[in-house]
């Protein structure tokens, strides 16, 4: 059997090339492709030396910075790959890489990250936070996105069956495709991250500095809370933004390497998460320290933390507004009530993301369709 390995885009390894790692330790004969290629030499090692074929938009002028500029073109570099010659086909996919070109007599199956976000029910909050809501530049890239919309719901028809990295986007599939969808969640490096179980007295938040993961508004309500810390990690382009709100008892660390975050992870007190993510790493990477995690209830950390007084064995809360104000009183009542959560509750959650579950899941799915 002839297999290949379709992903979107390769610049970096984030979650979805952690999930693209799992899928090749499955299937190491596989054939790799994807529409660029820009990974730099040294975070290389989860492409296990595969020769990555690329597309058009791997040469276009200023591609290695502006690739994303090039999402227009992106449907057409992707049907481009000639996959005639493979039995399977696996795409891992948060934008186009589903809409390869297949035949009767091949099987394709997709674990989808996200149908393209800033596509479809997403649409308005990026326009918004990029600026491109108004205007005739605003009116050229409503219109790319509802052309997108056409071709992303007509490729669909193209894949025979869904993997959800998430129950949550296994409902944003069935509502933008109509089709259903099994979810096995993304693999974490549960063993990465030990176990600590003495904690000191400040919060912990680590995210990219952008809109959608509001940063700031979980920064606005510990300078409400002079008399509580709270350490922040990331970088981004609203940084420079955030940090100049930020009171004395709040430490912007910027960017900093893994051994930093974990250490954080594992003495602070409890991890904030306010983004309505897709599935959310992070929450489960701090849980598998043993810290609790004080979350916003929509999105993925509604299936990665177990909230206090919704389910047994509780290893964090949720608040339901992305406010200042709703952020906290979720402290507050994460004061009031953190002797009901154990920490190694918390570590016993993680370890169910472990990554030879994944795996094991993903392989008894695909051999389970194949004929």
């Amino acid at each position: 059997m002839k297999i290949a390995i379709v992903h979107d885009w390769l610049v970096t390894y984030a979650g979805a090339e952690k999930v693209l790692e799992e899928i090749i330790n499955v299937y190491p004969e596989a054939d790799l492709f994807s529409l660029v290629d820009f990974v730099n030499e040294k975070d290389r090692k989860f492409l296990k030396g595969k020769k990555v074929r690329t597309s058009f938009v791997q040469k276009l002028p200023f591609a290695k910075k502006k690739y994303r500029n090039y999402l227009p073109f992106m449907p057409l570099a992707i049907e481009q790959f000639d996959l005639s010659k493979y039995d399977l086909i696996i795409s891992s996919s948060h934008a186009v890489a589903k809409g390869i070109i297949t035949g009767p007599n091949q099987l394709h199956i997709s674990y989808v990250h996200s149908p393209i976000r800033y596509a479809w029910d997403l649409q308005h909050q990026y326009l918004n936070e990029s600026g491109m809501d108004k205007g005739f530049k605003g009116v050229i890239t409503k219109y790319i996105l509802h052309k997108i919309r056409n071709w992303d719901y007509r490729t669909s028809n193209g894949v025979d069956y869904f993997i959800s990295n998430s129950d949550f986007i296994g409902r944003r599939i069935w509502k933008v495709y109509r089709r259903k969808s099994e979810t096995i969640y993304p693999p974490v490096d549960v063993s990465a991250f030990s176990y600590h179980d003495e904690k000191k007295e400040f919060y912990l938040t680590a995210s990219r500095m952008v809109p959608y993961k509001k940063i700031d508004a979980i920064v606005k309500a510990f300078s409400n809370m002079p008399n509580k810390e709270l350490v922040v990690i990331g970088d981004g382009p609203d940084f420079q933004k955030i940090k100049a709100i930020a009171t004395s008892n709040i430490k912007m660390l910027g960017y900093q390497p893994n051994n930093v975050l974990i250490d954080n992870m594992q003495r602070a007190k409890a991890f904030i998460f306010a983004a309505e993510e897709d599935f959310g790493i992070l929450p489960v990477e701090a849980q598998a320290c043993g810290t609790p995690v004080i979350a916003y209830g929509k999105g993925g950390s509604r299936e990665t933390v177990r909230g206090l007084g919704e389910f047994e064995n509780p290893t964090g809360l949720f608040f339901y507004e992305q406010s200042a104000e709703a952020i906290e009183e979720a402290v507050k009542k994460f004061e009031a009530s953190r002797s009901l959560i154990s920490f190694s509750d918390c570590r016993k959650y993680a370890e169910t993301f472990n990554t030879e579950r994944f795996k094991k899941q993903f392989k008894n799915f695909v051999e389970d369709r194949i004929q």
